[in-house]
């Protein structure tokens, strides 16, 4: 009696048409809301009803709530009970309301196994299909490895309708518990057989899953291979077929998936390769190409072209396939051949470079997707022999293009021309032989020193050149230098123009000792070497025991600028150890006006020394100038304005020979020395040859001036090397040297300086922003100071650096300069 009073008060709920009628309705969001909460609350009192006719409603209702976005979790048991309904339109709503609303992450979906497992085996195709829907959608760990076997005995069921769901929920199960492929490996063999196309279809895309997830079944499959092609084969020699005929292309959707379930069995594998190269040619020449569907399928044949071990000929149909996609009226199908292209062209670069003008054309597009496209493909077509047409066309782009463009252009633009042009100057080395001058040896390396970001390239090309030339002197001079200063990029073989070349420290150090033990290569050659090898001795870690050894046989060489330099380099090893990490650094760049002044002084002193005939001066110019300038056309430097000849060569130099740099591009000795007028004796000690040689002048700051502490805390400590500059005794150079005692690095390292207004400070960028640990390394900056009044120089400063995770900020002043410092 109170069951029927209940029915006749409860009001007959919404329909589910009312509803979204009544929430488009609503003028804003908060009447939305207001609906929504308004039909969430009736919802709610029905479910509370034990006899509920209109269950299946509600939960209709409340799944277009939840795509809405509104939440709809009170509604999951509720789906939980429709499914055990015997009604197919209940069971239909409560499947669909279990895909939505449940998830593995809810402990409520493990209720629903039973449910799928009974409907499994039901009598009626379609609540079995209601099953492997929902089981494909929401399965988890636990409920695949329980069902896995129903699904398995699915798959060989005679109703295509329930075989191919029953494929799809196994793609599914495999792709969530990988464990279980072996399970449907035997059900799958025989699935290829089939003529259903529904069946092929989901069959391939079954394999294919596998093929990705075990290499077992990827070897396994691939002797299906002659099978896939002959399905290929039919479908693109069968007649017109209505059912599967789309824009005149008999089923594209199972042609692409073969094409792609190919691509992953061909894949370095030469045999499965051959046996479809034929099918993939016809495919690609039978295609009818002027509808988007034909488009679609040569997509994929230039795709599994390009993924496998193809013929050289079908890769070249490959890429002109693409190149007719670029000719193409549609936007979208020229950026699909923009952006395959700019995968493929390390495939076949010469085949990519056949339709460079068409790509070059792209780069007028007016669409900014495919401009982009355009561009990064001419840069990756850029070579040696087009070098000089590609910069034109991208220049005249940089030109025109929108400002979003011109970052990118003008950074890569730089970038391969520095490539070429070292390219190019070691081909020239390589070419020339022995018959390069002195002097281009010293502006190579000048050039090397610049391009930073092609240190790697360089001295992994230059070492591979070097060993196979070995007679070469200004080759050698060359890459034994460039080694001796990155020669730790031979180590880590990181190189990302070209591929790599790497070397362990044995090789490296035996290739340097094949230079000091042939007796073809001069005495400059050597004395290269010799110091490379030292300076590797702070860059190699497992070799230096080693290095100590050939300094110490080469002590006893009879030439004596060879046997000096060992000697020498043996005193630092013993007694100033500490300071050799310090002295070996990197060299720093070679100012140009540095350079040139140098190059002028030699030439003024040669006219002192030992020309004293205008006119035999005259004729000495003009022949130096006629034979360097081909050369020096391809360095990109300019003529000398003045020819110089080698200074007097001392029997010996001291230490600074060691450390000294390339400025002086006419010496005929090592580009690593300074040149030194003053000889010193063989049998003074090491510190001696310091005391009043360049080098302890360079220490103390070049003017006697001894190093100034700036700064020490917490491990930090900052030195003032003051120099005077010579041209303007109003100016003074200050080095920085920053080093860190800890065993962290100190990374963001900022140093900032303030003087008074009296003064005109110039603070040149640093050499780096990370100081590392260990007194390893240092960091350094120039100062120039002008100080016009001859005042005292009183100079605040700031640090800030990151160190162990913690930003650290200190200042303080520094007053203690010297008083002789401007007088």
């Amino acid at each position: 009696m109170s069951t029927i009073i209940r029915s006749l008060t409860t009001p007959t709920p919404k329909r589910l048409r009312d509803l979204i009628r009544e929430i488009r309705s609503a003028r804003t969001a908060a009447d939305e809301r207001a609906v929504v909460q308004k039909e969430c609350a009736a919802i709610r009192d029905s479910f509370r009803d034990p006899d509920n006719t209109y269950r299946c409603r509600n939960i209709a209702k409340l799944l277009y709530i939840h795509m809405l976005g509104y939440p709809a979790h009170f509604g999951q048991l509720e789906c939980l009970k429709i499914v055990a309904s015997q009604k197919f339109t209940d069971k239909r709503i409560g499947y669909l309301g279990a895909m939505l609303l449940l998830d593995e992450k809810q402990e409520v979906h493990l209720l629903v196994t039973n449910s799928l497992k009974n409907d499994l085996g039901h009598q009626t195709q379609y609540i079995q299909s209601l099953a492997l829907c929902t089981l494909g959608s929401i399965c988890s760990t636990e409920m695949s490895r329980d069902l896995a076997g129903e699904i398995e005995k699915m798959i060989k069921s005679s109703n295509a309708y329930i075989k191919k769901k029953a494929i799809l929920c196994a793609f599914c199960i495999i792709r969530k518990v990988p464990d279980l492929l072996e399970m449907f490996i035997p059900a799958t063999r025989t699935l290829l057989n089939e003529k259903n196309h529904g069946v092929l279809l989901t069959a391939v895309c079954l394999i294919t899953e596998m093929c990705e997830k075990s290499p077992d079944a990827l070897q396994h499959f691939r002797k299906v291979v002659p099978q896939l092609v002959r399905i290929l084969k039919n479908l693109i020699m069968a007649g017109y077929s209505p059912e599967h005929d789309v824009s005149g292309v008999s089923d594209p959707f199972l042609q692409v998936k073969i094409l792609r379930l190919l691509r992953r069995l061909g894949k370095n594998d030469t045999e499965a390769s051959e046996t479809m190269n034929d099918i993939l040619a016809q495919v690609a020449t039978n295609t009818d190409t002027s509808k988007n569907v034909g488009h679609a399928i040569l997509y994929e044949i230039v795709l599994t072209i390009m993924g496998i071990k193809s013929e050289a000929g079908l890769r070249v149909l490959a890429v002109n396939i693409l190149g007719r996609f670029l000719l193409n009226n549609d936007k979208n199908i020229r950026y699909v051949a923009l952006n395959t292209l700019l995968k493929v062209v390390q495939a076949d670069y010469n085949a990519v470079q056949r339709h460079r003008t068409t790509i070059v054309d792209c780069l007028k597009d007016p669409d900014v997707s495919i401009k982009k496209r355009a561009v990064e493909l001419s840069f990756a077509l850029i070579n040696t022999s087009n070098v000089r047409g590609m910069m034109k066309e991208l220049l005249h782009f940089l030109e025109t293009c929108e400002p979003e463009f011109k970052p990118d252009i003008c950074s890569k633009i730089s970038f391969p021309y520095k490539r070429w042009h070292i390219d190019t100057v070691m081909k020239v080395l390589v070419t020339a032989g022995n018959y390069v001058r002195d002097d281009t040896v010293s502006i190579t390396i000048q050039l090397a020193a610049e391009m930073k970001e092609l240190h790697p390239y360089i001295v992994q090309q230059l070492f591979k050149n070097f060993k196979d030339h070995l007679d070469e002197q200004s080759l050698i001079q060359v890459s034994v230098w460039c080694i001796g200063e990155y020669g730790e990029y031979l180590l880590t073989g990181e190189c990302a123009e070209d591929e790599p070349v790497q070397a362990s420290e044995d090789e490296v150090v035996t290739e340097l000792e094949k230079v000091l033990s042939n007796h073809n290569l001069n005495e400059i050659t050597k004395e290269y070497a010799i110091t490379a090898l030292m300076k590797l001795s702070s860059r190699f870690r497992t070799s230096i025991g080693r290095i100590k050894d050939i300094m110490s046989v080469y002590g006893k060489s009879v030439n004596v600028e060879l046997q000096q330099r060992s000697v020498e380099y043996s005193q630092i090893f013993n007694k100033f150890d500490s300071l050799r990490l310090s002295l070996l650094e990197q060299m720093p760049l070679i100012e140009t006006s540095r350079s040139k002044n140098i190059l002028h002084e030699n030439s003024s002193e040669n006219l002192l020394n030992g020309v004293s005939d205008e006119g035999d001066v005259q004729k000495e110019n003009k022949k130096n100038l006629q034979e360097s300038q081909n050369i020096l056309d391809i360095l990109d430097v300019g003529s000398p304005t003045q020819p110089t000849q080698p200074p007097p060569k001392s029997g010996v130099n001291d230490l600074l020979d060691i450390l000294g740099d390339v400025a002086n591009v006419t010496s005929s000795t090592a580009p690593v020395s300074i040149p030194n007028t003053q000889p010193v004796p063989m049998g003074n000690d090491l510190m001696d040859l310091l005391g009043g040689s360049p080098i302890s002048n360079q220490m103390n700051g070049g003017n006697g001036f001894p190093p100034m502490t700036a700064f020490n805390k917490n491990g930090l400590l900052v030195e003032f090397l003051i120099e005077k500059d010579i041209s303007d005794p109003d100016v003074t150079s200050i080095n920085i040297k920053a080093t860190n005692s800890t065993q962290s690095p100190m990374s963001e390292f900022v140093f900032q300086a303030a003087v008074p207004k009296s003064f005109h400070l110039q603070l040149n960028p640093p050499s780096g922003n990370s100081v590392p640990p260990a007194n390893s390394g240092s960091v350094t900056q120039l100062i120039k100071v002008k100080n016009p009044s001859k005042q005292t120089l009183r100079m605040r400063i700031k640090i800030s650096y990151s160190h162990n995770g913690q930003t650290v900020t200190d200042m303080g002043e520094v007053n203690s300069f010297p008083a002789t410092l401007w007088q």
